[in-house]
């Protein structure tokens, strides 16, 4: 150790040379939070002992960001300031271990104490704060008016992916969620991980961790059934299991605009204000529902200046993008585009089929990969649709007292398999894309290739392969005899176009909902 540094002021000294090197946002989010270091001296072979500082950090999100954006630094730091080989071990520490530090105060170190509780703190010491997210969880929407307080039963939106909470878990939240309208059981750890929601996913932690500063307004979007509605509950969850007396808000739009009518009615304006203005976090589904709404969009706009303006948080959703919003005022979307808009994608295959596997897991009925791969395959649209055939399958397999297999699959889901395939076929698809972007069903199988047709027919060979059970030969043999190579490039062109084309997006959605009826 150098004669400047002692054990236990390390840590500290690490921490003022990162104040001085990331942005304040940065260090106060990541850094300033984090608990005391213990130093471990390590003897290595020569007789020289290096040094191993172990950090605790208080949940796996955190974890992840900090060893692959900070960690290998820190590293460096110690090693400079140590005068010897260092190590950073970062750990997860047990929530009941760690102690709170006051809102004000800097780190300290003394060893093997740990001296702050890291949490959903509002302000400049924030850091996202669900604890450890599972790779497991729902992503399905309740109904708007039906957020409750009660446990996720067996079979439920709330407990049918991934790993379900024990029952009374939603008690460990505070009793205030009842009159913010949250929903307990979404949270982020009920929330299934992956592609689909990846940014959202991320976006909404940061918010959860830091609200008021970052991403707002958050802006999510997607088709029903995708999880817009859990992210939102999951934020206003992990900030009232931090600060039980934040004023928090969900509701659905139609909500708000019953609210509008009723004080317009009752000319009591001013209580419009009191119970919206004053809010920390206001969380909103479905703002489509404005549309052709004039007064319910001015008080809404009322209401969203004056959160903006006192830093308070808004996360609203829509089955579109701001800018796709039709009836709504310019000056609302163009706000709503202001701060940060998410999509939220239909699951990946992959994503499915872990949903269906941990949650039968959960419900004590083991389900074969190859039933799982079977199941996610026929039911594509949204994570309602999978829990749904997971009912199905499960309850088939239990009243028939039959062990679940693809057969016994089948047969469960034989309606739905039949009208899937009654409705989805490659023609139906040439047609629809072909009306869609107004150019002849003919041209799906000629052989022009200016852009205003070749993107079409990419389009929909990129949809045949994805809704329905077509080989790559099968499906360029119905767009005029091509080779399977150019099926697959289609594919590979126009989903990944569609991770970053939010236009496409939309676009391939609209089709995708239309083709399903």
């Amino acid at each position: 150790m150098s004669a400047d540094v002692s054990e236990a002021t390390l840590w500290q000294r690490v921490c003022e040379r990162l104040a001085t090197e990331l942005p304040e946002q940065q260090f106060n989010t990541w850094i300033r939070p984090l608990p005391a270091a213990e130093v471990i001296h390590l003897q290595e072979g020569n007789g020289e002992g290096a040094v191993l500082v172990s950090l605790r950090v208080p949940n796996r999100f955190k974890l992840d960001w900090i060893r692959s954006q900070y960690a290998s630094r820190i590293e460096i730091i110690l090693g400079e300031l140590a005068g010897k080989p260092a190590r950073l071990e970062l750990t997860l520490a047990p929530r009941e271990t760690i102690a709170p530090l006051p809102r004000n105060s800097a780190p300290t170190v003394a060893m093997g104490q740990v001296l702050q509780q890291h949490g959903l703190r509002s302000g400049p010491v924030a850091a996202p704060g669900a604890d450890t997210p599972a790779a497991g969880g729902h992503m399905g929407r309740p109904a708007a008016q039906a957020a409750t307080t009660q446990p996720a039963q067996p079979i439920t939106a709330a407990s049918l992916v991934g790993n379900a909470p024990p029952p009374g878990a939603a008690q460990t939240l505070p009793p205030s969620a009842t009159r913010h309208r949250i929903n307990t059981s979404l949270t982020f750890d009920t929330l299934v991980p992956g592609r689909a929601n990846q940014m959202a996913r991320t976006a909404a932690l940061h918010v959860a961790g830091a609200p008021g500063q970052m991403y707002n307004p958050l802006f999510i979007y997607g088709g029903v059934g995708l999880g817009k509605t859990h992210l939102i509950h999951a934020v206003g969850n992990a900030l009232l299991k931090d600060r039980p007396d934040a004023r928090v808000l969900y509701l659905h739009a139609e909500q708000f605009i019953s609210d509008v009518v009723k004080n317009y009615q009752r000319k009591t304006f001013d209580e419009l204000k009191a119970k919206y203005h004053s809010l920390d976090l206001l969380l909103i589904d479905d703002v489509q529902f404005f549309a052709g709404k004039d007064r319910t969009q001015e008080e809404f706009f009322n209401a969203f200046e004056a959160l903006l303006a006192k830093r308070a948080h808004i996360i609203m959703t829509s089955d579109t993008y701001p800018k796709g919003l039709v009836d709504i005022d310019e000056r609302l979307t163009s706000r709503f585009d202001a701060g940060l808009t998410v999509a939220i994608e239909p699951p990946e295959l992959e994503m499915r089929v872990a949903i269906l596997i941990k949650k039968a897991d959960a419900e004590g009925a083991p389900m074969p990969e190859d039933v799982a791969f079977f199941i996610a395959k026929n039911v594509r649209a949204n994570v309602r649709e999978l829990e749904g055939a997971l009912r199905k399958v499960l309850a088939y397999s239990r009243f028939s007292h039959k062990e679940i297999n693809i057969q016994l699959a089948r047969e469960a889901l034989k309606d739905l398999l039949s009208i899937q395939n009654r409705q989805i076929s490659v023609e139906n698809i040439q047609k629809t894309v072909a009306d869609f972007y107004k150019i002849k069903v003919a041209d799906m199988y000629s052989k022009k290739r200016p852009a205003s047709i070749a993107r079409p027919r990419q389009i929909a060979m990129y949809l045949a392969k994805e809704l329905t059970q077509k080989s790559l030969p099968e499906i360029g043999e119905l767009f005029g005899g091509r080779d399977h190579t150019t099926v697959l490039h289609a594919v590979r062109k126009i989903g990944g176009e569609r991770q970053k084309n939010t236009e496409l997006n939309q676009q391939l959605h609209v089709l995708e909902q239309t083709l399903k009826g």
